[in-house]
């Protein structure tokens, strides 16, 4: 039987096809993801298809080259910890980021119940358009 650890570490280590199914198959059915303010995708999702569809296709089609490398691992008992950095360049300014990352999984039957991200956001949000401001009367 597969660790939690060996479990987390296989949807960041997948091939590129193979990583959404990865996750999916990972994921409890009311799983629970929080995406941490100020990220671009913040917020808690539930549930695979909302995370998928909230998450991971934006990331997928607003973002160039988007990756998550994770360069360790923690593992205690029911709890991993995935530390790494993100990358890509965003399509509408075609600017790129380099930001630090730590997710935190909590894992029940082998399968992830809860997933909590914090993340350099700023690194992240310099790639984005900036925000608009009010007009002034």
């Amino acid at each position: 039987m597969a660790s939690n650890k060996d479990i987390i570490q296989a949807t960041y280590e997948a091939a590129p096809e193979a990583k959404v199914q990865r996750l999916r198959e990972a994921l409890a059915p009311d799983a629970v993801w929080t995406e941490a303010a100020g990220f671009p995708y913040g917020g808690t999702y539930v549930g695979p298809d909302a995370i998928l569809a909230n998450v991971f296709h934006r990331l997928a089609t607003e973002w160039d080259g988007y990756k998550a490398e994770v360069h360790t691992y923690l593992e205690d008992g029911d709890q991993v910890a995935a530390f790494g950095r993100y990358s890509g360049t965003y399509r509408a300014t075609g600017r790129s980021m380099t930001a630090a990352f730590a997710h935190l999984y909590r894992l029940e039957d082998g399968r992830i119940v809860r997933m909590e991200q914090v993340v350099d956001s700023a690194m992240v949000r310099a790639a984005l358009p900036a925000p608009r401001s009010p007009r002034a009367r």
